[in-house]
């Protein structure tokens, strides 16, 4: 809004124009769905693209109608969905563990922070991944350590300065999910637990890890959905801001 009236006042673009980009706001109606264009100014990173769902050429029409100038971020897109973007926008890049897209059109302004994303296991890395290119994308430095679970619990203990050191830590891990309950008793900073659908049977698709983290009794864990790596990555990125 605010570079739309810049460009007016300069005389970069028509009245006509300014009106045109206003009508869109604070949503554009495409039938199949109602883009938040506004959500940007509103709550400072624009709508999120879920391809889960979706069609591609749906993918494709929101991606042409979303504005220019924005940073988007698709989630849960395959290799098929990547190569159609792909196609449209040279700029767009793939991390294929985390499913995620990305389409670059600025570098966001770097928060002070750290965000220090940890994994119990190798199978928790593709929500660990979607974390990472979600807080990244909103402008955040992030360290990554995977594989500390409470299985080798040792490991955890050679990076707790890393722990200490951390603004906002986000733990992720599946079968049991005890790993959030120990950083949380390590930290003094907000932990943001996740459960991975990852384990044997009686994990039931990561209930019973989600079960065990929404019961952590280690002060100041918070808890997003099964597989959630962008909620966390999200939520961590506006703790850090």
């Amino acid at each position: 809004m605010k570079k739309i009236l810049q460009d007016y006042k300069a005389g970069k673009v028509s009245l006509t124009t300014v009106l045109k980009k206003l009508k869109t706001l604070p949503y554009e109606d495409i039938e199949f769905a109602k883009l938040d264009t506004h959500r940007e100014i509103r709550k400072g990173f624009p709508e999120t693209i879920f391809c889960q769902g979706k069609t591609t050429p749906q993918i494709l029409q929101i991606l042409q109608k979303l504005p220019a100038d924005q940073n988007i971020l698709l989630t849960k897109a395959n290799k098929t969905i990547f190569t159609a973007v792909k196609k449209l926008i040279a700029i767009a890049s793939y991390n294929e563990a985390a499913k995620t897209i990305v389409i670059p059109r600025y570098k966001p302004r770097k928060k002070k922070g750290t965000i220090l994303i940890l994994t119990a296991g190798t199978s928790d890395i593709p929500v660990a991944e979607e974390a990472v290119v979600t807080a990244e994308i909103m402008g955040n430095k992030v360290e990554k350590v995977y594989d500390v679970g409470v299985a080798g619990v040792h490991r955890l203990f050679d990076i707790k300065e890393k722990i200490f050191h951390a603004n906002v830590i986000i733990v992720i891990a599946g079968m049991e999910g005890a790993l959030a309950s120990i950083v949380g008793g390590l930290a003094s900073k907000p932990v943001i637990a996740v459960p991975t659908s990852v384990g044997y049977g009686a994990s039931f698709h990561g209930i019973a890890p989600l079960l065990t983290m929404l019961n952590c009794c280690a002060e100041g864990v918070a808890v997003v959905n099964i597989d959630n790596g962008f909620g966390a990555g999200y939520f961590a990125s506006l703790i850090n801001r």
